[in-house]
């Protein structure tokens, strides 16, 4: 899987504007962009309708630069042979790639003509969403809303750069917008793709080098590929022993909910990240975790990490050992049954430890729930509109590192700088999920791995995990499978870094 780094669309278009100020063709950055979107509108072509020539391409064409590379497209695909209307969404198009598609052959369709783009749009095997680009704010309106809503469902939807009517720079969806299968972009990406819901309306990324040189920004997101998960997981040195490679604490578990306990555990100790895990809970649940895991060790001890609060509830001997590993100052993953008490903690301004060895680990239910304890009312479906910024919200406020769990997974720093993760099948959307995730990110930082990069790493392996248990079955997953698999996974990203496996 490709890296990805995405920028703020101010910083991209500075740098766009920078670039052409030099000396050369003044559309040679659409024209190189054209060309890529071809080479993977081809791509798309011959592998769902069997074949290029003959087939039926619809272009909604805005009036920036997406627009503009969708025309240009367009007329290198009609010499091609595919049938390409280009249906305009507002009268002053880029005129050199209208021009250029015409005389290939292509129909132009204004945008008053809205009963043949009617027509051009339900008969397109494929369609390229060029309305609105990274300068673009808020939802579709007008006509350009109607034709969204309008697209086949059997077509194809390639977006330009980004699916138009998603909020560039936050991933926020306030009304129509392109559902894309592929959004392919441009030698940059912006937040969007990666950015819940907006990377859900992106589909399948893929960039194209169009020769843009380096921003000269900080990225506002990042997605690590393989090679760099490789690059950073604690691999044991030829002299380690079970302490140097990390103690990991758990506080897990409860009468209530033994399965946490047995969960996060396992999830800890499959993923060989440190050499112990120390279990501190009820007599009952402890005989169940080492029933589950008898790599476990039961009891109190040094440790050099801890994973806190994954099914805890209401043990006056668990809140206990929550409020000394909190005071511990120690890294720290927190979950669940201790979010609470580190949130009122350290909005109280108790912070023994800093925000790149503190961990939250919350669903939007529990993050609507933080925000309550900072003392506004969120509802759990504004956090699901909006995760990036309430995600934000909650770490600078907690001086801390948010991992927003969902179907991309976000984790992000207290400046705003954010990891995004979608590597997991629908499937993973199951009871205990969470717990293996907790279990994972507990021993990476107990194998001295910080907050930010221990939170991505564990989403990365525990969706990528939760896709090798989904091969094996074809259909449903458990926690228990998805931890089951976390060792084969692991060696199988290690490969993707060969100076990191050993001998």
């Amino acid at each position: 899987m490709t890296t990805w780094s995405a920028y703020r669309a101010a910083d991209v278009l500075d740098t766009v504007a920078t670039e052409l100020a030099r000396k050369g063709p003044h559309d040679r950055l659409l024209r190189r962009a054209a060309a890529g979107l071809v080479t993977i509108v081809t791509e798309l072509l011959n592998e769902r309708a069997a074949g290029v020539y003959g087939r039926r391409v619809a272009l909604l064409v805005g009036t920036g630069n997406n627009g503009a590379d969708a025309t240009l497209a367009g007329a290198r695909l009609r010499r091609r042979g595919v049938r390409v209307d280009a249906i305009l969404v507002a009268d002053n198009a880029y005129q050199p790639g209208v021009d250029e598609l015409r005389a290939a052959g292509g129909r132009i369709i204004p945008v008053h003509d809205t009963k043949t783009a009617d027509i051009a749009l339900a008969r397109a095997d494929l369609v390229i969403d060029g309305i609105i680009g990274e300068s673009g704010a808020g939802a579709l309106r007008g006509r350009a809303a109607e034709l969204a809503t309008a697209i086949p469902d059997t077509a194809t939807v390639v977006a330009v750069d980004l699916p138009s009517g998603i909020t560039p720079d936050t991933g926020e969806i306030t009304g129509p917008h392109i559902n894309a299968d592929v959004t392919v972009t441009f030698s940059a990406a912006k937040p969007c793709v990666l950015l819940p819901p907006g990377a859900h309306a992106a589909g399948t990324l893929r960039m194209v080098d169009v020769g843009l040189p380096p921003i000269p920004a900080t990225p506002l997101a990042r997605r690590l590929g393989d090679a760099q998960i490789a690059a950073r997981w604690p691999v044991p040195a030829r002299v380690a022993h079970k302490y140097t490679r990390g103690v990991l604490g758990i506080v897990a578990g409860s009468d209530a909910y033994p399965g946490a306990a047995v969960l996060a555990v396992l999830g800890a100790v499959r993923t060989g990240a440190a050499g112990i895990a120390r279990f501190v809970g009820p007599a009952g649940v402890t005989a169940q975790v080492l029933g589950a895991v008898p790599e476990a060790v039961p009891g109190v001890g040094q440790v050099q990490a801890w994973l806190l609060g994954s099914g805890v509830q209401d043990d006056a001997d668990q809140d206990a050992a929550i409020d000394r590993a909190l005071s511990s100052g120690l890294p720290t993953v927190v979950d669940a049954g201790a979010l609470e008490a580190l949130v009122r903690r350290r909005a109280a301004g108790d912070r023994p430890a800093s925000a790149d060895r503190v961990l939250l680990t919350p669903h939007a239910g529990e993050l609507a729930r933080i925000m309550s304890w900072l003392g506004r009312n969120v509802p759990r479906a504004e956090i699901e509109a909006r995760p990036w910024h309430y995600g934000h919200e909650a770490a600078r406020e907690l001086d801390a590192t948010i991992l927003v769990k969902g179907p991309t997974t976000l984790i992000i720093r207290p400046d705003g700088y954010t990891a995004s993760q979608s590597e997991a099948p629908p499937w993973l959307a199951t009871a205990g999920a969470g717990d293996v995730l907790a279990g994972i990110a507990g021993a990476l930082m107990a194998a001295g791995i910080d907050a930010f990069d221990a939170g991505e790493m564990a989403a990365f392996l525990h969706g990528r995990a939760a896709t090798r248990a989904h091969h094996l079955t074809g259909g449903p997953i458990t926690a228990t499978m998805v931890a089951q698999e976390t060792p084969a996974t692991v060696g199988t990203v290690l490969t993707a870094h060969p100076a990191r496996l050993l001998p």
